[in-house]
């Protein structure tokens, strides 16, 4: 049989039609030539249209074999359908995943999630050999692919570098001073590190100057949420010291992501970097946030960085930078946020 499902992913409506094909308990799902925004969230909708009170199957397997694209629309609506057939009992396969899939699974680290099988038992392990060798047979490590045209833009790494370098030889002249109050005011570690998402969900470490009490983390459940969605925001957080508070307003406690930036993690412009737990509470739509890469500014650095209330006003800033995006709109971002750091209570994300 097949099932189409209507999707509104954006002002233009598109008709997706996915195969779904039953077999005794065992339902397998085909998945078209893409698996991207406009695809999503037809394909969770089919997916969790399969598992009904009274038609459970025991096993739902997603055919990869003519997918040659997915981007982060695409594994949220994955990871979506994943936990609705856990939750249900249901168990949750992947099929034939071609190297431009696995590539992307592999990036994320979610290889590890997914239970991976192939009708052929050999053409599985054949493809992850392709891409292995890719390792040291080219420059491409692996055919990823080019969510954004700013992921692929060779300038703007360019400018990366440049900024990252120059950004930590500021860092190194401030070291001292930023340390030596940082441990008068509450002795303990210098840096903070978090676990945040980049590009395509890929997890990495942040790193910030520490402008809080040694176990912020763990009394983080004792403050108050003072926004709505997805993310986790207190003017007054009892845990931010003195001097903590001083890192803020200046943006001085995000001078060590100049390091994130020359590794590639992050980039000089961007959107706004989530924490794991955030992208946990995403529906399919919000993961487009994720097709660039997070940035130690952006739209929402420089349009009320501290009034940001709703997490629908920081998907709508992550979006509109996704659409204006051009070199020279970076560069505009970038002296819009060297003005905003020096207006009084410019305050900090």
């Amino acid at each position: 049989m097949a099932t189409k499902v209507q999707s509104f992913m954006t002002s233009q409506p598109t008709e997706v039609d996915f195969s779904v094909h039953s077999l005794n308990d065992t339902v397998i799902v085909q998945v078209p030539t893409r698996l991207s925004v406009l695809e999503a969230l037809s394909f969770k909708q089919t997916c969790q249209s399969l598992i009904q009170p009274n038609s459970n199957p025991n096993q739902i397997i997603i055919d990869f074999h003519q997918t040659t694209f997915i981007d982060s629309s695409g594994l949220g609506a994955l990871v979506s359908n994943l936990k609705y057939a856990q939750a249900k009992g249901i168990t949750f396969r992947l099929r034939n995943v071609t190297p431009q899939v696995m590539a992307v699974l592999k990036l994320t680290g979610l290889d590890q999630v997914f239970p991976l099988e192939s009708v052929n038992n050999e053409s599985l392990i054949e493809q992850q050999r392709i891409v292995d060798n890719r390792r040291t047979a080219s420059r491409q490590v692996e055919p990823l692919p080019r969510t954004h045209p700013s992921v692929a833009s060779w300038m703007k790494r360019f400018l990366d570098i440049v900024g990252s370098v120059i950004g930590l030889l500021i860092t190194g002249i401030l070291f001292i001073p930023i340390t030596l109050a940082i441990q008068i005011n509450d002795p303990g570690p210098i840096f903070f590190r978090q676990t945040r998402c980049g590009w395509m969900g890929k997890r990495f470490k942040i790193w910030k100057f520490r402008s809080m009490c040694v176990d912020a983390e763990a009394k983080k459940s004792e403050v108050k949420n003072q926004v709505q969605g997805a993310f986790f925001k207190n003017e007054n957080d009892p845990r931010i010291t003195k001097v903590g508070r001083f890192l803020r307003r200046t943006s001085l406690d995000e001078l060590p992501q100049f390091w994130n930036v020359l590794k590639g993690e992050m980039s000089l412009v961007g959107t706004r970097p989530p924490t794991p737990d955030e992208v946990e509470r995403y529906e399919v739509p919000e993961w487009q946030r994720l097709d660039v890469k997070p940035g130690m500014t952006g739209e929402w650095q420089v349009n009320g960085r501290s009034t940001v209330r709703s997490f629908e006003d920081v998907i709508r800033l992550d979006l509109q930078y996704q659409k204006n995006w051009s070199l020279v709109y970076d560069l505009k971002l970038i002296f819009k946020t060297i003005a905003v750091l020096f207006r009084k209570n410019s305050g900090a994300v």
